[in-house]
């Protein structure tokens, strides 16, 4: 008897991960902000997907955020920190325009929070 093979079963946000990344492209002058969201943390990290480079990251668990955190109430305020800080380091590699990639997540929350904080941050999307 010959089996037919099993199909894979696919996650609805990696479904949406994947439609979204085929709008979202990110290139030197104008890289993807991409955000990954855990239980308990939050990453967001610049791509050029030209040269499929990594142009820097922040997130929640490095040890110089972590002191700016002490303060913070939440993860929706940590959030908007690490969107304020992934815009500090997008202007030191003189970036100032970004695409933003939601990752598969609702514009909502902790993920609307980082683009806000980059937007505060001075990045134009």
């Amino acid at each position: 008897m010959i089996r037919k093979p099993i199909k894979k079963r696919i996650s609805g946000r990696d479904r949406r991960r994947i439609r979204i990344r085929k709008k979202v492209f990110g290139t030197p002058e104008r890289p993807r902000l991409s955000v990954y969201r855990s239980l308990k943390h939050i990453y967001a990290q610049l791509v050029d997907d030209t040269n499929g480079k990594s142009l820097g990251m922040v997130s929640t668990r490095s040890a110089a955020i972590r002191e700016r955190l002490k303060d913070v109430p939440g993860k929706v305020g940590a959030a908007r920190i690490i969107g304020e800080e992934i815009a500090r380091l997008a202007r030191e590699k003189n970036i100032h325009r970004v695409v933003f990639d939601r990752g598969g997540y609702l514009y909502h929350g902790r993920v609307k929070a980082v683009a806000e904080g980059a937007r505060e941050g001075g990045l134009e999307f």
